[in-house]
């Protein structure tokens, strides 16, 4: 099976919000053994969604729409879809009565049009949205199969996974087992390490092998389709042993892991805290940290001193220091670091601190960033050279920063050992 994605909504064209849902949708019918050749935007227009669903026909057994089925006149994905199928909409009860009751729990008014989130594609089987308002719908023709999903992710996601991904299932007769692990990489680029995994990639067959770039991290998805889970497992195990032969020393995690959670996962195990003090970064590296459940057992704290008398008051970095070598310095990381574990007593302390862009800092040029990780044993400092944008920059050195962190304490759980 084929399929192709439309996302429907003039915001995703004029750049107003990025389209998440293909990624999450093409990632998930993967898993499926649908391959997913096309990806198309269209604005909130009844005339352009339909040429665009003529083309998507005329390439593709399988279509799925985002967004446009809500309430107001825009939201226009269902009718279009309709009027193109010469089908009509009707009312479903369950779907309404469930709309009705989300305006009484949240105490707001009802107006009268979003009972249009209700109707749907007479005929299709509905998805039910347990996590907004509008439901989704699953719709056969002798040829075609058409799904259509809400556009927030919050509600589309748990929609397509555990509503329409079974249906899809079914529908195929998947007997096979199809099963996916994601080896996650940082250090190393895509460009790398496809070089060094060459062979192996031009000789996949089961177990497939698919590289993905993101934000500085490189993952490896190894899918295998068998008869049984064990069996998948073994074709998946085998794979993954060559990989790691070569390039192993740049994996940090599997699946669903971050950088964050491998650092905080890392820190719990060994029983440690973690501090930080931060200049550039504001916060971001506390923030991602934090954004890991159960972060607070070892995330003690943190200062982001932005200026030269903060990182004097509060982190008891000497004005001779400063003086001396500059605020963007290998000398100012790790005082900041050192500082930061002493006022917050953790085992771990980390200090970021450079000069983001767009202008330089002093002699230092835009993109130098210097990292301290103060440990009882030793503090240490490490310089980047960074050549994004501002805001690419300070991302980036809290991704290095978080990288460094899980090196510290795997080297220093190694020396324990």
């Amino acid at each position: 099976m084929n399929a192709e994605i439309i996302a429907v909504g003039s915001e995703l064209l004029l750049g107003q919000i990025t389209n998440s849902n293909a990624r999450f949708l093409s990632s998930h019918l993967a898993e499926l053994g649908i391959n997913v050749y096309y990806h198309t935007v269209v604005g909130d227009n009844a005339d352009r969604l339909k040429d665009a669903i003529e083309i998507a026909e005329s390439r593709a057994d399988l279509i799925i729409f985002t967004g446009g089925l809500g309430p107001t006149k825009d939201d226009l994905t269902k009718e279009t879809i309709a009027k193109h199928l010469g089908t009509t909409l009707a009312m479903d009860e369950e779907a309404l009565v469930s709309i009705v009751a989300f305006f009484e729990r949240a105490g707001r008014f009802m107006t009268e049009n979003n009972k249009k989130q209700a109707l749907v594609l007479k005929g299709s089987e509905v998805l039910v949205n347990h996590h907004g308002m509008a439901p989704g719908m699953l719709y056969k023709t002798d040829s075609h199969h058409y799904i259509l999903l809400p556009g927030p992710p919050k509600e589309m996601e748990p929609m397509f996974q555990f509503e329409a991904k079974p249906k899809l299932a079914k529908l195929l007769n998947k007997e096979d087992v199809i099963l996916s692990h994601v080896l996650r990489f940082y250090g190393i680029g895509e460009a790398e390490l496809e070089d060094r995994l060459q062979d192996i990639l031009d000789n996949q067959t089961n177990p497939t092998i698919a590289p993905l770039a993101s934000d500085g991290e490189v993952t490896l998805r190894i899918t295998a389709k068998t008869n049984t889970e064990q069996e998948a497992w073994t074709l998946i195990d085998g794979a993954k042993a060559q990989i790691l032969e070569r390039v192993g020393q740049y994996l940090y995690g599997y699946d669903d892991d971050s950088l964050a959670s491998k650092a905080v996962e890392m820190l719990k195990e060994q029983g440690k805290t973690i501090s930080a003090a931060e200049s550039l970064t504001a916060g971001l590296f506390q923030s991602e940290l934090a954004s890991v459940p159960g972060a607070s057992a070892v995330l003690a704290g943190g200062v982001i001193t932005y200026n030269e008398e903060m990182k004097k008051a509060h982190l008891g970095v000497s004005e001779d220091l400063l003086t001396e070598y500059g605020v963007v310095s290998e000398q100012t990381a790790l005082a900041m670091a050192d500082g930061a574990r002493e006022k917050f007593n953790t085992d771990i302390s980390v200090s970021l601190t450079g000069a983001a862009g767009p202008d330089a800092h002093g002699d230092q040029p835009a993109g130098t960033v210097w990292i301290g990780i103060a440990t009882a044993e030793d503090t240490t400092a490490y310089r980047l050279q960074l050549s994004g944008m501002r805001n690419t920059n300070r991302l980036r050195a809290v991704k290095l920063a978080l990288s460094y962190t899980i090196r510290t304490l795997t080297e220093g759980n190694a020396r324990k050992i």
